[in-house]
């Protein structure tokens, strides 16, 4: 049987994010748009067997699918590492109440980043969601899409985690400034 999440061309990562989480059963996704996600983001929103809930905020996400948990179903959180500090507090309801909760978070403040203002969140992130208890696992390359969100998955479905995989910025690549 063909599997759609190792069938895609390596190299259509953003593609293959969105086929990967549905082999997982997510049933809603939580995110704040960002370009680096938005192949997932229109996949699944024409997707009618997905619930895609735009937030105002990041930190909104997490108390978004705790309730889509407790209701039965999976999700995942999408968005930007600059969005990260904008979770830090929220992150405590996860420790305490223990729910799944996987994060897919696009990278800024790397290599090649033009934006001065998006290095100190980016430099961060990682040890931030590190200090709150966050498991995390960086994809730098497109053949490590598939097995790092898997595994970030089962962690998180399976042993009520909270799981985070970083795509870096190298993955995405070099953003240009367009006025």
């Amino acid at each position: 049987m063909p599997n759609p999440s190792t069938d895609l061309d390596a190299s259509d990562w953003k593609s293959q994010v969105y086929h990967t989480l549905k082999t997982l059963d997510i049933k809603h996704v939580a995110y704040v748009p960002d370009a680096g996600h938005s192949t997932a983001i229109k996949k699944f929103e024409a997707d009618g067997n997905v619930t895609s809930v735009v937030l105002t905020t990041e930190e909104e996400g997490i108390p978004y699918l705790a309730g889509a948990w407790l209701g039965g179903d999976r999700g995942v959180l999408l968005m930007q590492s600059s969005g990260v500090g904008n979770c830090i507090n929220m992150l405590s309801l996860q420790s305490n109440a223990r729910f799944p909760l996987l994060m897919l978070i696009t990278m800024r403040g790397e290599w090649a980043e033009f934006n001065q203002w998006q290095n100190p969140m980016g430099q961060a992130a990682e040890a931030a969601l590190n200090l709150m208890g966050v498991l995390t696992w960086r994809a730098e390359t497109p053949d490590q899409i598939d097995d790092l969100i898997q595994g970030a998955a089962t962690m998180a479905f399976d042993g009520d985690q909270a799981c985070a995989v970083l795509l870096s910025q190298k993955l995405i690549g070099k953003k240009t400034w367009s006025k």
